[in-house]
């Protein structure tokens, strides 16, 4: 793939449509920037999709299903038939983001990206690349050409959606043991040893953790990451989930669709993406912070702002599906309120 000339592609922010964004709601009978990242959230969807009169009615999270070889190595409480199983669970509208999507008024798009165990459901849609990746323990987890697959299949997705009418999509995994791969990704990324960036994942206990981050040092060792390509990054040490989000996060950009980054995996895919086509970084909005430790780490490298801090590790796009209704309520006070004219006040200024 040619990420130079993809990036050329992707139109820049709508400057015109966030200053009438702005406009609007300093006109808005209430405290100046009140709202705060709620406002700027408006603001930028505004500028993303170029239209100040900002909706969202139609809205999904995208959960990308993948199985990873490093489980192999027991940095998990459970092996990889459960991604199987919560991907069938997806379909059914059975799974903690499906509940949470249900409230939010989201759709739930479940993909296989390369499940070790494929299933015969209409309602998965199938990218599948491999049964798995690679063990990154013992070499790179994808070939370049499977993480460049995976990444167009990511754009692909969001390029259906787009012309779908989506307005907004939330980011979304399961894959046993990505929580190893993307704290791999993370140390490369940050430049931070592999105890600081790693978590215990869905709850390991702490001879397990202690095991987690010697695979991951080991995997760092063994495949000699260049840390200045992302694309190495990702195919040695990542998986198919990580390399469709990437492809998500660049489609977002290309489509002009705005991307909800949800925990630690989403935001080394986001990280990634912007790495390879910086200008995508526009198009991201940050959801909430990690209970894991590279959580707000990546955040801040990427320099956005979640607006939830509720110490969620729970995967699957609930992080990015809970910020739906928050920005609900923002729109809601941004089309509903009396304006200062209205109510025959003066507006108020900038100090």
């Amino acid at each position: 793939m040619d990420f130079v000339k993809l990036n050329a592609s992707i139109p820049g922010l709508d400057d015109a449509a966030a200053i009438a964004a702005k406009a609007h709601w300093d006109s808005i009978a209430k405290p100046l920037g009140s709202l705060g990242l709620l406002e700027r959230a408006v603001t930028k969807i505004a500028a993303i999709t170029g239209n100040p009169e900002v909706y969202l009615k139609k809205r999904a999270v995208v959960v990308l299903c993948s199985d990873n070889g490093v489980v192999n190595e027991g940095i998990s409480q459970s092996g990889s038939e459960v991604t199987a199983l919560v991907a069938e669970n997806l379909t059914k509208k059975q799974t903690s983001v499906c509940h949470m999507a249900s409230y939010a008024r989201a759709d739930v798009i479940p993909v296989d990206m390369g499940m070790a165990k494929r299933l015969s459901n209409p309602l998965l849609i199938d990218h599948h690349i491999a049964d798995g990746t690679k063990n990154i323990a013992e070499g790179p987890a994808m070939t370049r050409e499977q993480t460049c697959q995976a990444i167009q299949a990511g754009i692909e997705i969001v390029k259906n959606c787009a012309e779908q009418g989506y307005a907004i999509l939330a980011t979304g995994e399961m894959g046993i043991g990505n929580t190893t791969t993307s704290s791999a990704m993370a140390s490369v990324l940050l430049g931070k040893p592999a105890a600081e960036v790693t978590g215990r994942g869905a709850g390991l206990s702490d001879s397990a953790l202690i095991r987690k981050i010697g695979v991951i040092e080991k995997a760092i060792a063994v495949n000699k990451p260049d840390a200045d390509d992302a694309l190495d990054i990702l195919s040695k040490l990542g998986g198919f989930d990580i390399a469709g989000m990437t492809g998500i996060f660049l489609g977002g950009a290309l489509c002009r669709v705005p991307i909800i980054i949800d925990g630690i995996i989403s935001a080394v895919s986001a990280m990634i993406a912007s790495k390879l086509c910086p200008a995508c970084l526009n198009s991201m909005l940050a959801s909430h912070v990690s209970d894991e430790p590279a959580g707000r780490m990546l955040l801040d490298a990427l320099k956005l702002h979640p607006m939830i801090t509720a110490e969620m590790r729970l995967g699957e796009g609930t992080g990015a599906v809970a910020l739906l209704p928050l920005l609900d309520m923002a729109l809601c006070v941004y089309h509903g309120s009396s304006s200062f004219k209205d109510i025959g006040l003066e507006a108020y200024r900038p100090l």
